[in-house]
């Protein structure tokens, strides 16, 4: 649940995604520099109220996580790394917040995320790109049957709201697994997401209370996740 402190977070609106949806248009250094106000009021003033009034609930699930709202701490940067990418457009017009432990194997550890987009937006938890090994333990959890590992999954299959999602095998890796856990074994990486629309919960503090209920639901994957690592 969330804190009884004052909540600052009272939604996105619709000027957020308008701001998004002309970025993508315009996304150059000459336009952005000259609606920068845009930016920050309508899009990174939220996402640091949304951040801030996670953060205390956050802790309750690790109290290792960095929390502060700032960006390159839970903040995505808008400026995009075109260093190693074949999109070379300078800004994102997705954004996101992350809930992390701060270490340099962040990309094998698992983390909680909210994520908004021109026409849709998304939350969940898991791994931004975990190593082999890693998933190694994870199948090989499946094939010790482990308790812990069914006892997630038992989880799973008792809410709606998530699904699983990330890149996998096309070759198949085990027949003898049983069918309810091969989406799980083939899974190159893995996370949990809950995929929406724009509804009007983003456009209200209703978004906050969806974000610490389901991110409280899948809290033992994150501990389970982070046994693997």
């Amino acid at each position: 649940m969330v804190s009884k402190k004052e909540v600052s977070f009272n939604g996105f609106s619709q000027k957020t995604l308008d701001f998004l949806k002309n970025l993508k248009v315009n996304n150059n250094h000459v336009w952005f520099e000259a609606v920068r106000g845009e930016y920050q009021e309508h899009l990174l003033k939220p996402l640091q109220n949304l951040s801030s009034d996670l953060s205390e609930f956050m802790l309750t699930i690790d109290p290792h996580f960095e929390i502060r709202p700032a960006v390159n701490k839970t903040i995505s940067r808008i400026y995009r790394d075109t260093r190693f990418s074949k999109d070379k457009s300078p800004f994102r017009d997705t954004m996101w917040i992350i809930f992390k432990r701060p270490n340099n194997d962040w990309r094998d550890a698992p983390a909680y995320f909210f994520e908004i987009s021109p026409d849709s937006y998304r939350y969940g938890m898991g791994f931004y790109s975990a190593g082999k090994e890693t998933m190694d333990r994870l199948r090989e959890m499946i094939v010790r049957k482990s308790k812990e590992f069914f006892k997630v999954v038992s989880l799973y299959s008792k809410q709606k709201i998530f699904v699983v999602e990330g890149e996998k095998y096309k070759k198949i890796l085990n027949n003898n697994i049983p069918e309810e856990f091969q989406d799980w074994y083939q899974k190159k990486n893995l996370y949990l997401v809950c995929n929406r629309k724009i509804d009007n919960h983003l456009f209200s503090s209703k978004l906050l209370k969806d974000l610490t209920s389901g991110f409280s639901l899948i809290a033992p994957f994150y501990h389970y996740f982070l046994k693997l690592k």
